[in-house]
Parts: structure tokens; C-alpha cells; sequence
């Protein structure tokens, strides 16, 4: 199965804010243009959405883009990002250097933000990829659109790699990712696919 991870568009919020479970709109315009990010994917036979309103608007956006398409996309709570708590909103900048130090001494666990540890979310995400090995789940091209948090977690997950590792990797807003997955170890094919 060939799974295409999508990061969504442009959300309507400012740089340098932190936001997670934030359900933010997409800004207007649409950027990158959803014509433009589907130009260069396989066609999927099932999209998966994160239920964030930033990640669905851009599924459903891409389906359109899609000519004669009848898909609809189908939303897992799972593949939602993670959670920063009392940060969601704020300027990272305005966030207490202490809090963001105790968060990189212990990544995975460490929670001075008071919402998800990266642990727990990253439990929740790979606990969605094992579901792609149940009877059933043989599509031979699955769209998951969703969060650069998430994204970073599977290729972390599939690829055996410390979450630290695919943090630091580049990951655009419409940006694409292939992992070839069911025929032995997972492959990544590409990762950051800018549209256009």
C-alpha cells in the first residue's frame, strides 16, 4: 500500500504562534493552491482526514481538485496533532525558556505545557498506523491528510528512527510524503514534495 502523507494548507493564524489542537481556518487564499499540491500524487482510493478544520478544508479541497472525483474524506480522530495545552495560542516567543528547555532535555516526555507528551501522541498515531495492517486495509493508495507533528512521528515510527531525527526535517505547508508500506520493511519513497 502506498500511503501518501499531506501536510495541509496555510492556517489563518500568525508565525511565530504556537498551535496545535488550535481549529484554525485555512488562510485565503488557499496557499499552496489544492490544484497544485494533487498535480504530482498518485490517485488515491481512500483519504483520511485529521479532524482539525485546517486538514479536513484541505482534504476536501484536494478532492475537488481532483477531476471526476467521488471520494469523500473520512476523519480519524488519531491522526489529530498534538496537544501543547496552556501554550496553544501563545507567541513561542512569550513562552518561558525554562518550559521550552525541560521540553528538549526530555522530549518524548516531558510536559511543562500541561497537555499531550509527544509520547502520548506519538502511542495515538502509531496505534492508527498498526490499523493499516488489519484485514480490510489493502487500499493501494491511502491519502491521510494532516499535521507536521504527526507526519514526523510515522516516518519516525516506519523508518526506526529517534523522534529527534524527524523532527529537524523540513516539512512544508501542502508538502507531500510516500511510504510504500506492506512489502517487508517500510520504504519512503519521497519526503517533502513542494507543490508546484
Amino acid at each position: 500500500m502506498d500511503v501518501v502523507l499531506i501536510r495541509h494548507a496555510r492556517p489563518d493564524i500568525d508565525p511565530g504562534i504556537c498551535y496545535g489542537r488550535l481549529d484554525l481556518c485555512l488562510a485565503t487564499p488557499v496557499v499552496p493552491a489544492p490544484a497544485a499540491i494533487v498535480a504530482a500524487l498518485p490517485t488515491p482510493q481512500r483519504v483520511l482526514t485529521s479532524p482539525l478544520r485546517r486538514a479536513a478544508d484541505t482534504a476536501r479541497l484536494l478532492l475537488q481538485a481532483l477531476p471526476a472525483h467521488t471520494l469523500e474524506p473520512e476523519s480519524e480522530p488519531r491522526l489529530a496533532e498534538i496537544d501543547f495545552g496552556v501554550w496553544e495560542g501563545r507567541a513561542w516567543d512569550d513562552i518561558p525558556r525554562g518550559e521550552l528547555d525541560a521540553l528538549a532535555q526530555d522530549l518524548l516526555d516531558a510536559c511543562p505545557h500541561r497537555g499531550e507528551t509527544a509520547a502520548q501522541a506519538m502511542a495515538r498515531v502509531c496505534g492508527w498506523a498498526a490499523s493499516l495492517a488489519q484485514p480490510g486495509a489493502s487500499d493501494d493508495c491511502l491519502w491521510v491528510v494532516g499535521h507536521a507533528g504527526p507526519m514526523r512521528m510515522l516516518a519516525a515510527h516506519w523508518l526506526g528512527l529517534p523522534l529527534g531525527t524527524t523532527l529537524g526535517w523540513e516539512l512544508g505547508f501542502g508538502a507531500s510524503c510516500l511510504f510504500r508500506l506492506g512489502r517487508g520493511t517500510p520504504q519512503l519513497a519521497w519526503w517533502n514534495r513542494s507543490a508546484g
